[in-house]
């Protein structure tokens, strides 16, 4: 359930190689002393002051002390993917051993914290299958171990019914007990069962990504950014404007959630679980995030798979972060829910450290004001946009406290960048013929 697979890649400490800043009390929590008693402290209320104060991950860690904590010297050390991580990566692990053992990989849509692990740990295994009865997946409208709790709900989204429960009694039960106990009968579940998200419905599929129990098949289909901040089908024009562009200032980064951030918590005010469904408006407003949005649905999309992002893009600086999310926008008016009007739910998203474009072992400054291609893979989605419903891309260049802040100056290590280093820049999206910028949906088409 909820597996940490790859530390770098996409689940705990980084993602493609930006730190997951907010993690530091937990590393010291964790490992500070053996009974874990002794407590994180903050002297400002809104974690975004606590980690803009200190200016970069290193010296805040210096600060508490964490130079004596073994793991945080080594999340220093090892900044990129290197031998450190590759070496602890589980799907890798275990892509090179034989499959003897029954698996039930469960996978959680809106996993705040592994959202990687499970899906990464699938594509690993499943091919070891050649039966397809030793692999079972199941994915769910949960955040990260909600589907041991309650799950009629996450944040504002309601699921008509105790998802969770479901899975709980329906899926999981009976395939343990076929297992594991003496004389239970065969347990009834198919290799795939997928809840779908915007529908609300659970999906018995043979394999995954597959869309829908048969007949279905997944096409790989660009979504355009466009001139006027449209998203298309449609490729761009060779006369449209060929680029947007944002400021982005270290100084005043983009929040990744509404402030004041509280710290990771799941209980009384804490409401960390639910960040990944936070209504995105807040952000859609600010002038150094970009906001692309399509027509309004007259049918259907589906989505199932993982989405990837293409963007053709520019700084004029010398290293960058690019954050990508996919987002539902809701009509200004839902029946039966009031406060859902207008919402806008993020589906998948994720962010790219420019200097690992090349090479994920090996940073490298980024050549300033030059159109550069960064593709990367967003989250496992299983969704369907409703007709109604307008489909949002939104691009920006910092994501913080969650992520360590870029100074957007090109340094051996951001663990310790100086204040001097964090300069502003101008980041250009470009959306021209030969540039084009999109998103490759794997939309589901039916026969």
């Amino acid at each position: 359930m909820n597996p940490m697979v790859d530390g770098w890649m996409g689940d705990d400490w980084f993602h493609n190689g930006a730190f997951r800043e907010q993690n530091l009390p937990y590393i010291y929590e964790q490992e500070a002393t053996r009974d874990n008693q002794v407590k994180w402290w903050v002297s400002y209320f809104d974690d975004y002051d606590v980690y803009m104060h200190a200016v970069s991950a290193g010296e805040l860690g210096r600060e508490h002390g964490l130079e004596q904590v073994g793991f945080w010297r080594k999340i220093r050390e090892h900044p990129s993917y290197d031998s450190f991580w590759q070496e602890q990566a589980m799907d890798i692990i275990l892509a090179a051993q034989p499959l003897k053992v029954p698996t039930m990989l469960v996978h959680s849509l809106w996993d705040q914290e592994d959202i990687y692990g499970a899906i990464a740990v699938y594509k690993a295994i499943k091919p070891k299958d050649t039966n397809n009865d030793k692999v079972f997946l199941v994915m769910g409208p949960w955040h990260h171990g909600q589907e041991i709790e309650e799950g009629s709900s996450l944040g504002a989204l309601k699921f008509n019914a105790d998802t969770a429960l479901y899975f709980r009694k329906e899926i999981l039960a009976p395939f343990l007990a076929q297992y594991l106990k003496d004389g239970a009968p065969k347990a009834d579940c198919a290799p795939v069962t997928a809840f779908e998200t915007g529908t609300n419905q659970w999906r018995r599929l043979p394999a995954w990504p597959a869309g829908c129990p048969s007949g279905c098949s997944i096409h790989s289909t660009p979504l355009y950014l466009s001139a006027g901040l449209k998203l298309s089908f449609a490729a761009p024009k060779p006369n449209d404007a060929p680029f947007d562009e944002y400021v982005s200032d270290p100084a005043k980064p983009v929040p990744y959630r509404a402030r004041p951030n509280q710290p990771v918590g799941y209980s009384g005010r804490f409401t960390w679980s639910q960040w990944l469904v936070d209504d995105q408006r807040e952000a859609s407003g600010r002038p150094d995030v970009l906001a692309l949005v399509s027509d309004e649905l007259r049918e259907p999309v589906k989505i199932s798979g993982q989405p990837i992002a293409n963007i053709f893009a520019s700084t004029s600086g010398s290293d960058s972060d690019w954050v990508v999310k996919l987002i539902d926008v809701y009509p200004d008016e839902v029946a039966g829910q009031q406060e859902m009007g207008g919402y806008q739910l993020m589906v998948s998203a994720d962010i790219f450290r420019g200097r690992y474009r090349e090479s994920l072992e090996t940073p490298k400054a980024l050549a300033p004001d030059k159109p550069l291609l960064y593709k990367f893979n967003l989250p496992t989605a299983n969704h369907v946009f409703l007709p109604g419903h307008r489909i949002m891309v939104q691009i920006q260049s910092s994501w913080f406290p969650l992520y360590d802040r870029n100074p957007q100056t090109f340094v051996l290590s951001i663990f310790w960048a100086k204040p001097g280093d964090y300069k502003k820049a101008t980041q250009r999206i470009h959306h021209a013929p030969g540039q084009a910028s999109f998103i490759e949906l794997p939309m589901v088409a039916r026969p």
